[in-house]
């Protein structure tokens, strides 16, 4: 493969066949409610705009209360120390935020996972707690150290648990939300299985390589073909299935899913990643060894060199069995 000129598949190929309309759909794929629709461009801006805005408001509120009771005890403390203690534990804990994330897709928590991922999340509430003393305690030395004071942390042991006991509540807090707001986007969007055997007779199409995905969305259900997934993605426990801008989770691993997939088709290109060939435009070898794979709606997908020869291979046998 030249390391300069990419690969180009679609020069090779066939014009693509258009991909049936689904008649029995009671909601057609990519087909989203008006409001989701338009929430899609504001996402990436709502979701971390949410907890700024949380911990921003439980910030003021906060200095608020304590500058109060610090008033109402005449306990002498300067007006900025209160709103020092409350802001270096709200920014350290929303810089956490994204770590709280990543562990919620590693390991994610629902009815048939949570009792093997939640020693994990115990374990990582413990390094939350650490991190959120860690990082408030040296922003207020810092400040202190700004204003000619000094801040004393007091009993390392005793203080470090006793905030353990808040921090243990706020983790799983967190948990709850995402998985909340997780399971509402679910059911809007549609989560995808794969159709099981009937209860009696033969199935009436293949259920090892399964031609079409059952999508349930808002309480109704529809087919999605196989054919118009353009590629898959691990997302913890899940999978999704990119169709025409959308993605519909199923539960499953990478390493599954990839068993039940037409290999002629459906190629692995990444350990995270899954393409159809129909929809690849070019192969572009990189100088690492990798190489990026252009799709066919503008989006670039990761090739691991793991994975290039074997792509590059049966891409080459596609072209070749094309008539």
């Amino acid at each position: 493969m030249n390391s300069r000129v990419p690969f180009d598949v679609s020069k090779s190929a066939t014009k693509p066949v258009t991909p049936p309309v689904l008649t029995t759909s009671p909601l057609p794929a990519g087909v989203e409610p008006d409001w989701l629709a338009r929430y899609r461009p504001w996402q990436p801006v709502v979701e971390p705009g949410f907890w700024v805005v949380l911990y921003g408001l439980n910030a003021t509120f906060n200095t608020v209360v304590v500058a109060m009771d610090v008033e109402r005890h005449q306990l002498g403390f300067a007006a900025w120390k209160p709103a020092v203690w409350e802001w270096s534990s709200s920014l350290v804990m929303l810089a956490l935020i994204p770590a709280v994330v990543a562990m919620m897709r590693r390991f994610p928590i629902s009815f048939g996972t949570w009792r093997s991922n939640l020693k994990w999340h115990l374990l990582a509430s413990g390094g939350y707690c650490l991190l959120h003393v860690l990082g408030m305690v040296a922003i207020r030395k810092i400040v202190y150290l700004m204003q000619g004071s000094t801040y004393d942390f007091g009993n390392w042991p005793r203080e470090l648990f006793y905030e353990y006991l808040k921090d243990v509540r706020s983790y799983f807090s967190i948990l709850l939300s995402i998985g909340f707001y997780q399971l509402v986007l679910l059911r809007v969007q549609g989560e995808a299985t794969l159709l099981a055997a009937p209860d009696s007779g033969p199935p009436v199409e293949p259920i090892e390589l399964p031609e079409r995905f059952l999508v349930k969305k808002l309480g109704k259900e529809f087919l999605l073909p196989a054919a118009e997934v353009e590629w898959l993605q691990a997302w913890g426990n899940y999978v999704n299935l990119r169709v025409r801008g959308r993605d519909y989770p199923l539960r499953s691993t990478m390493a599954e899913i990839e068993t039940r997939l037409n290999p002629q088709r459906f190629v692995r290109v990444h350990r995270s990643y899954i393409v159809n060939l129909d929809c690849v435009e070019s192969i572009e070898p990189l100088e690492s060894g990798d190489a990026r794979a252009k799709m066919r709606d503008g989006r670039t997908l990761p090739v691991s060199r793991r994975y290039r020869e074997n792509l590059r291979r049966v891409a080459s046998w596609d072209r070749a069995n094309k008539p």
